[in-house]
């Protein structure tokens, strides 16, 4: 029975599935009434005395029935092992079609039990939504609330859907709230709790491939300028190799001599680098856009906007924009509109927001290769969970071709072959672009095939491709296939394209727009759905007839008629899909199984694998082949000559690939270059955030404090004493009287003190006395400023100093986040003078932040006990 068992590591988990087994065989005669007051059971037994770890077994238990109960699973031990690695706070590597969406739901429930919170992070809006549905229907056994936080949501609502007891949510959405809460200037708009306990789905994707990006929240700057359409011109007339060079690696632009002097020929510039007025920066970002940033690569346009193409998942990202100017240099190319530029408000890197968490896990189909950077960076370690079944894909050796026009050929002629066979194929490609010339040779064949890429009009169909790639004689070209999250099931996927269907042919009767090809319906399926009176369906037009029909086909039990008929519909589609599928999958099956065709090597050995691992799912047969050439990115940039010296010395014909282990050595060796550069890209972004993230948490912690605060009066003081003690210390070292009455007379300005003194006194007095004496004047002054503003308008000083703190410490912080970016840009020189960056960048960004600190508490005492704003407000 744990034939995975013989896995030493994973000896330990045997006793806790014994126990799971022992409580389940009892939990499943309670009654649904009795299955839910577990839930009450198990907290009363929290707040009693036990920790998490004395209930594992009863609350796995119970989750596991709930999960039969709604969706007729039966959990597998691996799933269950999979689930206390994620409680354990670690990452659970299970593969693909091992049901991580289902594991996820034992870890969640058993620390929801706290009632301080679970978020469940996934990479897209489409996964979050998907994934909540399921829980709520899963969760309503045990009496668990389920949020999910989609972008489009108002504060008051976000607010409602964090406060659940599971919160599913995309990695950036958490941290655009969590930047958005440290921002606020009411604590009610404060939507996020503390960060007690998060499961990544996908956590390779996101802890590492997204790491390399921070958040930024930004605001437009006050400067507008155009110089973008100059320097958009003055890059067309300068040459690569000539003007200037391209490193590729490090995806920058080195200007040479000439072009320089082009440039400030051009502009009529005596230096282009002056400081008062630069261009540099402007030129640059002209020629990145114009040789690094491609459309329909790195972006797509739509409604004459630029929408970047998220690299990683190949996704659209709507709202997003480049920062430093790269987004606006992109405009300019592209003749959009160009938009303001932004300066940033608040950010924060992944790294850094993740460790916020007290506990963190993860789970993805491909994290042993990174395993070393998720120890050293989150502490997390990875734990391989067997497959239920074992894996019976075939993964062959690489075809490499001289040139990518002849990689192309083969890769076309590969899908005739399979087409003609009828057996499913799966091509991954990695910009949208080269999905569209597989798509445009596959025309010219005659292939029929589903294209699934950035555009908009294909990710509307995502689902449905996805469904039906494991059909006979389907062929799907996709951009990266990492984080996709439907399964490709062998004959085709039943639930999904029954659901499909129906939602389909609801909106097509309602008069909605539809991505979807209403004549594919077999007879059968579209006698039923005749049968069903679309009249009568309670469809108003704010109605997300998604979340309708996807509420009304998880609930089995309906009074109302007209659910009624829509789940007796799904349920008689379901069942002759299920006919059609299961015969399917027998011939598939034949057949070899799912065909994947990775048409590039990834810069990463990871990202291969996730596309490898679409085939082969549940002992599935499968195959998969990766056809390259030597001009693809991976073998020029990081390769070396070593490969195009082979194919040279042996004459080998553009038409005939070639199979080596010396070949399979360098491919592997050029990855764990780029894994080993990107890397350090990662791990040096973190050292130098780290700096700005403890000062980060030291000024939200502030401004928290200010928030919660009923009597900001004391805050207002604390900040008046600390500026008296900075300047006192100043004055200590003053040797010159003219120096020191200076000092005084600038308290005295500050702090607003308008009773007489003789300042020549105060110099004889001790430095106690001096502090004694201020510190009084300073409460003096301060209860007459408040006893007046009180008469004005009562409370309304509380509301003013409340104001100034909050106000004065955004701006300084903002001004600190630039002076911050500017001293990273240029601290890297110092390492010619024998001096480590780093440790220079520690130790100058701590002398900006006290700078910075000190000009908070000078300017909000200054205005708040001279401010003449209230009197105004009065009239």
């Amino acid at each position: 029975m744990f034939h995975f068992l013989l896995n030493k590591n994973l000896e330990q988990f045997k006793k806790t599935i014994k126990q799971i087994k022992g409580f389940e065989k009892k939990i499943k005669n309670f009654s649904d009434l009795e299955l839910k007051q577990q839930t009450k059971k198990l907290k009363q037994e929290l707040q009693s005395g036990l920790n998490l770890e004395n209930i594992i077994p009863e609350a796995f238990a119970t989750a596991k029935e709930a999960i039969k109960r709604a969706t007729g699973l039966v959990l597998f031990d691996v799933q269950l092992m999979g689930g206390i690695v994620l409680h354990q706070g670690k990452i659970a590597e299970m593969k693909t079609g091992e049901g991580k969406t289902i594991v996820a739901i034992l870890p969640a429930y058993l620390n929801a039990l706290t009632e301080q919170g679970v978020h469940i992070i996934t990479v897209n809006d489409y996964l979050a939504k998907r994934d909540s549905l399921l829980a709520h229907k899963i969760y309503n056994y045990l009496d668990i609330t389920v949020g999910f936080v989609a972008q489009s949501l108002e504060y008051s609502e976000r607010k409602k859907q964090y406060l659940c007891d599971v919160t599913y949510i995309t990695n950036s959405e958490l941290g655009f709230d969590y930047l958005r809460d440290n921002m606020a200037i009411d604590k009610k708009t404060i939507v996020q709790r503390n960060f007690y306990f998060a499961i990544i789905d996908e956590v390779d994707s996101i802890l590492i491939d997204e790491a390399r990006t921070p958040l930024i929240i930004s605001g437009p700057s006050e400067t507008i300028t155009d110089k973008y359409e100059k320097s958009k011109e003055i890059a067309e007339k300068l040459n690569k190799n000539i003007h200037y060079e391209i490193d590729e690696k490090a995806r920058n632009i080195i200007l040479s001599e000439e072009g320089i002097a082009i440039c400030e020929q051009i502009l009529n510039l005596d230096n282009l680098y002056n400081i008062n007025d630069s261009w540099t920066q402007y030129i640059l970002n002209a020629i990145k856009a114009k040789e690094l940033f491609l459309r329909n690569i790195h972006y797509i346009v739509k409604n004459n906007e630029i929408i970047i193409v998220d690299e990683f998942t190949g996704r659209i990202m709507e709202g997003r924009r480049w920062s430093d100017g790269i987004h606006q240099a992109i405009e300019a190319k592209e003749n959009t509109k160009i938009q303001q530029e932004n300066k940033t408000l608040a950010s924060i890197t992944y790294q850094n927001l993740f460790l916020l968490y007290k506990k963190l896990s993860g789970m993805t189909g491909t994290a042993k290769t990174e395993e070393t950077e998720l120890d050293k960076i989150y502490k997390l370690e990875v734990i391989e969970i067997p497959t239920n079944k074992p894996c019976q894909r075939k993964d062959l050796p690489d075809l490499v071709y001289k040139t990518e026009y002849t990689k192309w050929q083969a890769i076309a002629n590969e899908c005739f072959d399979m087409y003609q066979l009828g057996r499913p194929t799966l091509i991954g490609t990695t910009n949208v672009e080269k999905s569209e010339l597989l798509a445009s040779i596959l025309d010219e064949l005659k292939i029929p095939y589903n294209l699934l890429n950035a555009k908009p009009e294909n990710i509307a169909r995502e689902s449905e491709i996805i469904t039906q790639a494991g059909r006979k004689f389907t062929i799907t070209i996709s951009t990266n296939m990492a984080g996709r999250g439907t399964d490709i099931i062998l004959g085709g996927n039943p639930n999904v394209m029954s659901k499909i269907v129906l939602i389909n042919y609801i909106k097509h009767k309602l008069g909605l727009k539809i991505n979807f090809d209403i004549n594919s319906i077999t007879k059968n399926i579209l006698l039923i759905l005749t049968k069903l009176n679309i009249a009568t369906l309670q469809i108003n037009k704010n109605t997300d007839i998604y979340e309708y029909i996807e509420q009304i086909i998880n609930t089995p039990k309906h009074e109302n008629k007209v659910d009624l008929s829509i789940y007796n519909t799904y349920q008689k589609i379901l069942k002759n899909y299920n006919v059609i599928f299961t015969k399917e999958k027998g011939e598939v099956i034949s057949l070899g199984g799912l065909y994947v065709i990775g048409t590039e090597r990834h810069e990463s050995r990871r990202i291969d694998n996730q596309l490898r691992g679409r085939s082969g799912r549940q002992g599935d047969p499968g195959s998969s082949r990766f056809f390259l050439s030597l001009q693809d990115n991976l073998l020029r940039i990081f390769g070396g000559n070593k490969i195009s010296n082979l194919m040279q010395t042996l004459s080998i014909d553009e038409n005939t690939p070639i199979e080596s282990v010396i070949l399979s050595k360098s491919l592997d060796s050029a990855q764990k270059k780029v894994e080993s550069y990107f890397f350090d890209i990662r791990k040096q972004l973190f050292e130098y955030d780290e700096v700005i993230n403890n000062q980060r948490q030291a000024i939200y912690a502030e401004r928290k404090r200010i928030l919660e605060s009923t009597f900001t009066r004391d805050c207002i003081i604390e900040y008046g004493e600390s500026t008296i003690d900075e300047i006192l210390l100043i004055y200590e070292k003053q040797d010159n009287v003219h120096n020191k009455q200076i000092l005084l007379g600038k308290i005295k300005k500050l702090l607003n003190i308008t009773e007489e003194f003789n300042i020549n006194i105060l110099i004889e007095m001790s430095h106690d006395q001096i502090k004694s004496f201020l510190y009084e004047q300073l409460r003096i002054t301060y209860d007459l400023r408040e006893s007046y503003l009180e008469q004005l308008r009562p409370s309304l000083v509380r509301q003013l100093e409340k104001y100034y703190l909050l106000q004065q410490i955004d701006k300084a912080w903002q001004e600190h986040l630039e002076k911050m970016a500017l001293l990273r840009e240029s601290i890297g020189w110092r390492s010619y003078g024998q001096q480590d960056p780093l440790v220079e960048y520690k130790n100058e960004g701590f002398n900006l932040f006290i700078n910075m600190v000190t000009y908070i508490r000078q300017t909000v005492v200054y205005l708040t006990m001279r401010s003449r704003l209230i009197i105004n407000i009065e009239t």
